[in-house]
């Protein structure tokens, strides 16, 4: 009886053991399933991270448009600081960016360059638009759906123009600006001589608006209509010296464009007369007549950021996404107390522009 128990005891361990193998053997094997599994679905992993690379390279690739630049007056001052914020702007974006550039004075003298534009297929041009004459240039971007911005005039009706979208100063709050400032340092009191470069869109409402808020805020204030200085220099000077010469009360001048603070000082200096000038842009001559007292002030119209600004504005609607037609940036208005922050700028525009 001894004998049977033991069997039996003996042949319940050995079912024991081989049920304790068997899941043993089970764990063993689950265990390695599961590492075969994990080993699998970090290298779909790693696949779909591969792929998911590549497609954002392709798609990087895809977005790497190729923009120009179309302008007149290559080695203006003014310009070169309006080429400067397009060629940043690309290059801080990672697009493609040419300059279509002539030194001609005459605005005409781009739509050559706009028909080469037209026939390399950018896919996106900034283009200086000075007036409406421009129109039918831009309708032929427009028809090859091309997008077109046109930076620092402001005015143009985008139905009209066909224009994508426009981007400056705001020139009526500019306008007032310089107008309140001149009425001011001259206690309300004299006669203000107006000169345009060009009569064009956005000096032709500088103008106006300068000439009716002197009008309405210094009614003692005399305003001359505005004259054409035009973009050469002496001439410029001879034809602001006529000005002074024909009307000897006047004790102030503003200036729309540019070169307006040397053409001004100039003519002051010729005609020996003691002027109150306020003009455009913040270049390094403008800057220095300023310095010298030969300027009153400046207004800093936004020329690098007007064109940076038009890069950025293109790539967003060539991603497909919506932008406001007009996009307007301050200019605010400068003086002998104002001149470190813009000495600076100009010092890092002519780094960069060598």
């Amino acid at each position: 009886m001894k004998r049977k128990c033991m069997l039996v005891a003996s042949m319940a361990l050995a079912v024991i053991l081989i049920v304790s193998f068997t899941l043993i053997g089970c764990k063993t094997a689950a265990t390695k399933t599961a590492a075969a599994a994990t080993k699998t679905a970090a290298a779909a992993t790693e696949t779909a991270a591969a792929a998911e690379t590549t497609a954002a390279a392709e798609t990087t690739a895809a977005k790497a448009y190729k923009l120009a630049l179309i302008q007149f007056l290559k080695g203006h001052p003014v310009h070169k600081l309006m080429q400067l914020g397009f060629i940043e702007g690309c290059k801080d974006n990672g697009v493609q960016g040419d300059l279509l550039l002539t030194d001609s004075t005459s605005a005409i003298d781009m739509i050559p360059l706009a028909e080469q534009a037209l026939a390399k297929g950018y896919d996106g041009v900034v283009l200086y638009a000075v007036d409406k004459s421009f129109f039918p240039t831009i309708k032929k971007f427009v028809d090859k759906s091309i997008p077109v911005v046109t930076p620092h005039f402001t005015s143009f009706d985008q139905k009209e123009s066909g224009l994508t979208a426009v981007v400056g100063a705001d020139v009526v709050q500019y306008a007032i600006a310089a107008a309140e400032a001149m009425g001011k340092e001259l206690n309300g009191k004299g006669t203000i001589a107006v000169t345009v470069g060009s009569f064009n869109e956005t000096e032709n409402l500088v103008a106006e608006t300068f000439k009716k808020t002197l009008n309405e805020k210094y009614p003692d204030m005399k305003v001359l209509d505005p004259q054409e200085e035009g973009f050469d220099q002496a001439q410029a000077i001879n034809k602001v010296v006529s000005i002074i010469q024909g009307h000897p009360d006047i004790n102030g001048g503003f200036s729309t464009t540019g070169n307006g603070p040397t053409t001004w000082s100039k003519a002051a200096d010729e005609t020996n007369k003691k002027l109150t000038i306020i003009s455009m842009d913040y270049t390094r001559p403008n800057l220095d007549l300023v310095k010298e007292g030969k300027v009153y002030g400046l207004v800093a119209q936004p020329l690098y950021d007007e064109f940076y600004k038009s890069v950025e504005l293109l790539i967003k609607v060539l991603n497909g996404e919506k932008i406001e037609y007009k996009n307007l940036l301050p200019a605010p208005i400068i003086t002998v107390k104002d001149l470190d922050k813009y000495y600076a700028f100009n010092d890092r525009a002519e780094k960069q522009m060598q």
